[in-house]
């Protein structure tokens, strides 16, 4: 009686043989294995040793497949069939999905890349992919697992969560201050460098709106250095250029790290908007991404909560 280590040959044999059988074709099956024509017609030589039959007649440049040669083919096919069918399902299981995170310019750059590092460390296995874009079609396309945006809560198809409200006041360079010691005094902001941001968003607080609901005066603002996303606002505030407007939970790193200050100390403007998590409705949740929106709303749970002004 054989044994099943002697009744199964080794399964690149068996590859081999499907391909060559279903292209009629040593050197199809090698363009497709990758390997040599030789390595193919090997492996199948070793196949017919091993059942002791011909399972293809040779020409010149052709193969003709045998009565047993076809019979074999079948029963190889099927059974390849349903081991790929396994191991798709295995690894699909198994393997880790990346989780497409969009976010704005400013919460990725300044409140999701500070924080990255910590969340690989005690998940390995899941991958983030982030994409940073102030075009909010471009962060709300159907290809995004989780979208952080600015808002009142309200995007049809999406459930929304709070990660942070919006409390914004100005900051600068500790050595800005030093230099222009009048910034402790909302009154002479109006005569110092300011830092704007423009961009297509005009419904995002910029100086002059900041002025209006603190109910200061304001001629022009003619002393701004402008620049078009809010991460390059708070490196040319960091590298002493001037005062800009900072968002609480956007600049609470670099507020903790000494590289800004808050010349006017608490004063601040409070608006209804905040920033939202959105996981689209409808689609199949899986678990790596569960696991990044738990994290998210983790930290949302701890931060720091500041009082209306």
């Amino acid at each position: 009686m054989l044994s099943n280590r002697k009744i199964l040959p080794p399964l690149d044999y068996m590859l081999a043989f499907e391909i060559s059988g279903k292209t009629g074709s040593f050197a199809a099956a090698a363009r497709e294995l990758s390997v040599s024509e030789s390595a193919v017609s090997r492996k199948v030589k070793l196949l017919e040793d091993h059942y002791k039959c011909k399972l293809f007649v040779r020409g010149h440049q052709s193969i003709q497949i045998t009565q047993e040669g076809a019979e074999l083919l079948n029963a190889v096919e099927k059974a390849l069939e349903t081991l790929r069918a396994a191991s798709i399902e295995i690894l699909e299981k198994n393997q880790s999905k990346t989780v497409t995170l969009a976010a704005t310019h400013s919460v990725a750059s300044l409140w999701l890349m500070p924080r990255l590092n910590q969340f690989q460390r005690y998940n390995p296995s899941i991958n983030i992919g982030i994409l940073s874009s102030d075009d909010d079609a471009e962060c709300l396309a159907e290809n995004n697992d989780l979208v952080i945006l600015r808002g009142k809560g309200d995007w049809p198809g999406y459930e929304a969560q709070l990660l942070f409200g919006e409390t914004v006041f100005p900051v600068c360079s500790p050595a800005f201050l030093d230099a222009n010691p009048d910034a402790v005094f909302a009154e002479n902001m109006n005569n110092l460098d300011l830092i704007e941001v423009a961009n297509s968003h005009t419904e995002w607080m910029n100086w002059s709106t900041w002025f209006k609901l603190k109910q200061l005066e304001h001629e022009g603002l003619n002393r701004t250095t402008q620049v078009n996303t809010y991460p390059l606002a708070m490196q040319a505030a960091v590298d002493g250029l001037g005062i800009a407007l900072g968002w609480k939970h956007l600049v609470d790193d670099l507020i903790e790290q000494g590289k800004l200050v808050c010349p006017l100390g608490e004063l601040s403007v409070r608006t209804d908007d905040g920033y939202y998590l959105l996981v689209p409705k409808g689609r199949k949740a899986y678990a790596e991404r569960e696991c990044v929106k738990t994290w998210l709303l983790q930290m949302s749970a701890e931060r720091n909560r500041y009082r209306q002004p």
